[in-house]
């Protein structure tokens, strides 16, 4: 079963302005360790930091908080599978809010889309509970 979906579209030049202006203050905020050091590897650095900005704000929205109730930047981090498949690791408040959004008896699994075409970057998430195998 669905229990949230989200979406957003960023403007890479938006956060590439941010970047140039704020340097580590803007990404010490927003993203964690693990997205800066694979922002930082990218040739289009400032798209890569824009994907990972539209998946957390996607994800704030599936979740149905926003960035409010608890729920920062940082406690949402874009990582991959084994398989290469984005997905959402959720830790603070926003691994609270998933635990309270789903079901007793199912697991929850969220599913994240990202692609971007310059000057956009444009992200998917859908949090769906599922009964655990």
């Amino acid at each position: 079963m669905i229990l949230g979906i989200g979406s957003d579209l960023c403007d890479i030049r938006r956060i590439e302005r941010s970047l140039t202006r704020f340097g580590d203050r803007f990404t010490h905020r927003i993203f964690t360790e693990g997205e800066r050091a694979r922002s930082e590897r990218r040739a289009q650095r400032a798209a890569s930091y824009a994907r990972r900005f539209a998946a957390k704000e996607a994800c704030a929205k599936a979740l149905g908080t926003g960035m409010r109730h608890g729920v920062f930047w940082r406690d949402m981090e874009v990582v991959n599978l084994p398989g290469g498949r984005p997905t959402m690791r959720l830790t603070g408040g926003a691994l609270e809010r998933l635990r309270s959004m789903t079901p007793t008896g199912h697991e929850a699994v969220v599913h994240v889309s990202l692609t971007d075409d310059p000057p956009m970057a444009q992200a998917f998430v859908v949090i769906e509970a599922r009964m655990p195998a």
